[in-house]
């Protein structure tokens, strides 16, 4: 028999606090959504606990800061008839019970006043729906008119209306569905699944910053490639992520044969969600073959080609990250940097490993090598395993003579031991292009192995290039 009171889990004091609180004001109240499936679930403690009130959630909000500690600031959003309170770590999010009902060409519903079973009724999905009492009578008390805590223990992601109305009236909630069987490992329910097939164009009405949110969270999950197949499955990755989707297919041109990129590329995503938390390194794994579509020929001497599709890839970064309205600032010049150089480990893991290669490596890739290398171990897809042991076991060896490199050379944010202004005083120089070739030449020699990475070396060096050059350095310098 399932419990149905739940007092054991509302011992924080906050919950007596709104409890007091919506008494005081003759309000029913009820804790309800995620903090309530997250609690089935044992997921932990939840700080986004949402409030709903039978009346005014803004009024509860303003009663339960007058009588917490400190009396916290209450944020309100007349527009959407809510209330937010932080409070230790918390953010408590109050909002009226409400019925909604949506136009075709609008996300924004017109809302009135409802019972506890009219919220119930709007939310998302069945397990987001499960509320629990906040009432002096039956405090603890459980809620569940959709059998939420059964598609709990059914792992199944339902909507508590037909999933047609709940869709399209709110197309978000697909990417949701979405994100949640991501997230939790559930499968969408049949009709459910269904119906996001054919909602699917609806999703254009979406703003893309919520679109986005949604696909970081997906992204920020321990296996992303369920929540891209079911993007892939169901349609909406055409309208999202339409490069992606450009990688599927395998072609064969003369018993030639090129692997499929699209499900290569999720592979490679999930390998890097093993090793990495960073949000903008999944990114970049997600995106690092996106430049293969545009530059995928078939030569007969050498078969398939994808020449420069790191380079077009990286020119792709900007123009996708643009038009979903993710910010152009250096997290998207990260993903490029990820994308332009996502070959270049790889590369040198085929050959003989030289110091001034290592070098190169670490001077153009700087702060972000361990990330590079990182991306380039995810990209390792082969099910052969003596070749997956043979890639492993080079990358090690990149590694440590990265480390090897770095601990003598000190490449890694490289700046040149000589600067343009004592070049300029050495020799008696305005700006001009002499001071450019010098440097460049310093360092140069100095990511070869001609010269140590060191002041006086470089100093040395410079004389002899300025004298090269035909200049001369003062005071016998």
């Amino acid at each position: 028999m399932m419990q149905k009171n739940y007092q054991e889990a509302l011992q924080d004091p906050i919950f007596s606090i709104i409890s007091s609180a919506a008494k005081n004001l003759s309000l029913d109240s009820y804790v309800i959504g995620g903090f309530v499936r997250d609690l089935m679930l044992a997921r932990g403690d939840a700080k986004d606990i949402d409030i709903v009130a039978i009346g005014s959630g803004i009024a509860l909000a303003k009663k339960v800061a007058s009588m917490l500690p400190g009396k916290p600031e209450v944020t309100i959003f007349k527009n959407f008839g809510t209330a937010m309170i932080k409070h230790q770590g918390m953010e408590l999010e109050f909002v009226g019970a409400r019925k909604e009902s949506y136009r075709d060409n609008s996300r924004k519903p017109a809302v009135e006043d409802g019972t506890l079973e009219d919220d119930q009724k709007r939310r998302d999905f069945t397990i987001n729906a499960l509320a629990l009492s906040l009432n002096e009578h039956d405090f603890g008390d459980l809620l569940d008119p959709f059998d939420g805590v059964k598609d709990l223990q059914k792992k199944l992601i339902r909507t508590p209306l037909s999933p047609e109305i709940t869709f399209s009236d709110d197309p978000l909630r697909m990417m949701r569905a979405i994100r949640f069987a991501t997230q939790l490992n559930f499968v969408i329910y049949s009709t459910s699944l269904e119906a996001i097939g054919k909602n699917k164009d609806r999703i254009t009405i979406v703003s893309k910053e919520r679109i986005v949110d949604e696909l970081h969270k997906i992204l920020a999950s321990a296996q992303p490639s369920i929540g891209f197949q079911l993007l892939h499955q169901t349609g909406l990755l055409k309208h999202l992520l339409p490069e992606l989707l450009a990688l599927q297919g395998i072609e064969e041109v003369e018993g030639q044969r090129h692997k499929d990129n699209f499900w290569h590329t999720l592979e490679v995503v999930d390998n890097i969600a093993k090793n990495t938390d960073n949000l903008w390194l999944r990114w970049a794994a997600l995106l690092h073959d996106i430049g293969k579509a545009p530059t995928k020929r078939f030569d007969k001497k050498i078969g398939w080609t994808f020449h420069a599709h790191e380079f077009v890839g990286s020119k792709m970064v900007y123009k996708l990250f643009k038009r979903m309205r993710m910010p152009l600032n250096d997290k998207m010049k990260f993903v490029q940097k990820m994308v332009l150089m996502s070959s270049r480990p790889i590369v040198l893991s085929e050959d003989f490993v030289t110091d001034s290669a290592v070098r190169r490596l670490i001077f153009d890739a700087g702060e972000h090598v361990d990330d590079l290398m990182t991306l380039c171990e995810a990209d390792i897809t082969t099910k052969n395993p003596k070749k997956q042991r043979k890639y492993k076991n080079n990358f090690k060896v990149v590694r440590e003579k990265i480390i090897e490199v770095e601990e003598r050379d000190h490449v890694r944010n490289f700046q040149p031991p000589v600067s343009g202004e004592e070049i300029m005083k050495t020799f008696d120089l305005k700006p001009s292009k002499e001071i450019g070739l010098i440097k460049d030449a310093i360092k140069e020699a100095i990511l070869e192995g001609v010269i140590p990475n060191e002041y006086k070396a470089a100093q040395a060096f410079m004389l002899s290039k300025g004298k090269e050059l035909g200049l001369q350095a003062k005071n016998n310098a």
